[in-house]
């Protein structure tokens, strides 16, 4: 890879083409502690609240979030700079262990070669909920002294007996560096997480200024914003066949025009995405462009349309082409 308080579960743990990113520090001087800068990877099975994680810890939304699962495809780089240390986020998507196809064995090789190459690993599990996909990303988890085991989403444990045996039967199973606790919701132990990652960092420059958010281009974001509006309007009804492209984008000083396409598999999904008279476009295309324009922080012109692409997810060769790594 390159290198460019409450407790409510009892526990504790202590461009004008779009390409411009999204928003190096020096080192210390003498008597400071030193520069640490690394990249960490948030893993976990699908729909367990790994880009809820990353969005909290980052402070602004990188990772389209979703009840649906599969909704990560890409690894996302989010950047937070505190202090002395610069944390590089690779928000991954969830490790499919159920469905084939050539989508989830793309994804799955993200998920494989991020475990490889970063410097600390968050493995994010829901409390009280472990199961069979939970089990097999033990396997990948790399050596001890690198991973740290988030356990989600605590304050909405009914009994608060229940997390230390809970997370007592994970750490049996893997030699975790240190298990946090937290709730990405509730901004509970957030601090505490990234104190175990900052201590594991590293020592080293910043990648990134001290302002960046994330090294992805802003197109890419607002693409995933289009996709996150799609996914909660219509992915009950909506198969995962879907992704957008930004086929226009025009910004300057006053303002954006931008086009986004939603790439669909089938005729029948066209009127799906369309609504009845055009509704859940409209939906989709307003919400969109409200978050847009607050990335961007200036007036938004968004045109949102639907092509159909048979098959795409399927070959390894139009995800490519989509952009998908």
């Amino acid at each position: 890879m390159t290198r460019p308080d409450d407790d409510p579960a009892g526990a504790a743990g202590q461009g004008q083409d779009g390409d411009r990113p999204a928003a190096p520090a020096g080192a210390g001087g003498q008597g400071e502690p030193p520069s640490r800068c690394g990249f960490v990877a948030v893993v976990g099975r699908p729909n367990v609240g790994k880009s809820t994680l990353t969005n909290a810890l980052i402070g602004t939304k990188l990772s389209i979030v979703s009840r649906k699962a599969q909704t990560t495809r890409h690894r996302i780089h989010g950047v937070l700079t505190r202090g002395q240390e610069q944390f590089v986020f690779v928000d991954t998507p969830g490790f499919q262990t159920r469905h084939g196809g050539a989508m989830n064995r793309m994804m799955n090789r993200v998920v494989t070669q991020a475990l490889a190459e970063v410097d600390v690993v968050v493995h994010v599990v829901e409390a009280g909920k472990w199961s069979e996909a939970d089990a097999q990303l033990l396997p990948l988890l790399p050596a001890p002294g690198r991973t740290i085991l988030a356990v989600s989403k605590v304050d909405q444990l009914k009994r608060r007996d229940d997390l230390f045996p809970f997370v007592a039967r994970i750490a049996a199973q893997h030699p975790y560096a240190a298990v946090v606790p937290i709730s990405a919701a509730r901004g509970y132990q957030l601090d505490a997480l990234l104190a175990e990652i900052g201590q594991r960092l590293p020592e080293g420059e910043p990648m990134f200024e001290a302002d960046a958010l994330t090294d992805r281009p802003l197109r890419f974001i607002a693409a995933e914003l289009v996709r996150e509006k799609i996914f909660r309007l219509v992915g009950d009804e909506l198969p995962y066949g879907c992704t957008v492209v930004i086929e226009q984008w025009e910004e300057h000083d006053k303002g954006a025009r931008i086009a986004a396409c939603v790439v669909v598999e089938r005729d029948s999904h066209r009127p799906i995405l369309l609504g009845t008279g055009g509704s859940h476009m409209k939906r989709i295309a307003t919400e969109a462009r409200q978050d847009i324009a607050k990335l961007l922080d200036k007036p938004v012109h968004l045109e949102v349309y639907v092509k159909v692409r048979k098959g795409w997810s399927e070959r390894e060769g139009a995800l490519r082409d989509l952009g998908y790594e």
